[in-house]
């Protein structure tokens, strides 16, 4: 999957995108980022990316000119794939989202700077607009990485575990059941049993009840849209009986 980022900070990204599981999605070529600084395009000695908005008020908006340069630069006229600007008025960023997005092969993201963006670029360059959620950022680069990072766990090949992304939360409709390692006992805290029983359809079963029960618990909102069986919505109104301090591990 290839993203083209274009941003007027780009020593931002090497940092993460140098490091761990997308570092090595990198090296496999499985994941191309390639990182535009804006500013390359501009024609003035001072590469000036922004200017005063018509009609007066504060801040500095980002120009027009630099930023069709650059992603027509690059991606050709018209764009040769989606081009997302990363918003707080954009639609917000959930897995569905990233599973939407990940059928791409190629995405290209334009980060904000300033006050804002000259309307232009909105309404005439741009294809889709995201927000990853209700507040205020100094720009988009940050929210560029999260997207990155969340689109590449959806790329086959990327995670060790081929169905680890399936089982994370919020992939499922569902939050994540406990995880957990050696020691079997630490200070007294025991894991359960029934995970080291070897019992692979009883581990199955006991997973899928503990995303249940956390989801309930902390987003009950999800469960309304989870896609749940029969035996799902029995062991639902069980627990609905039962003391909260009963159901938790």
């Amino acid at each position: 999957m290839r993203f083209d980022v274009f941003t007027l900070l780009p020593e931002v990204f090497p940092s993460y995108l140098d490091s761990s599981i997308l570092n090595r999605a990198r090296q496999r070529g499985l994941l191309d980022v390639r990182v535009h600084n804006i500013r390359d395009w501009t024609l003035d000695r001072h590469h000036v990316t922004d200017d005063l908005p018509y009609g007066g008020g504060g801040g500095m908006v980002m120009k027009v000119e630099p930023m069709f340069a650059a992603v027509e630069s690059i991606l050709g006229t018209p764009p040769a794939c989606p081009v997302i600007m990363l918003t707080p008025q954009g639609r917000v960023f959930n897995q569905k989202v990233a599973d939407e997005l990940s059928t791409q092969p190629h995405l290209a993201l334009i980060c904000g700077r300033y006050e804002g963006i000259d309307e232009r670029i909105r309404t005439h360059l741009i294809s889709d607009e995201i927000s990853i959620g209700d507040f205020v950022l100094t720009g988009g680069e940050l929210p560029a990485l999260i997207l990155i990072d969340a689109l590449a766990r959806l790329v086959p090949g990327v995670l060790g575990d081929p169905d680890g992304a399936a089982d994370d939360s919020h992939a499922s409709g569902l939050l994540e059941y406990p995880h957990y390692t050696r020691p079997p006992e630490f200070r007294g805290w025991q894991v359960p049993e029934i995970l080291l029983s070897g019992d692979h359809a009883k581990i199955a079963r006991w997973r899928r009840e503990q995303s249940l029960l956390r989801t309930r618990l902390r987003r009950p909102d999800m469960l309304e849209k989870a896609d749940l069986s029969e035996t799902d919505h029995k062991f639902l109104e069980k627990i609905s009986k039962e003391k909260p301090s009963d159901q938790i591990i």
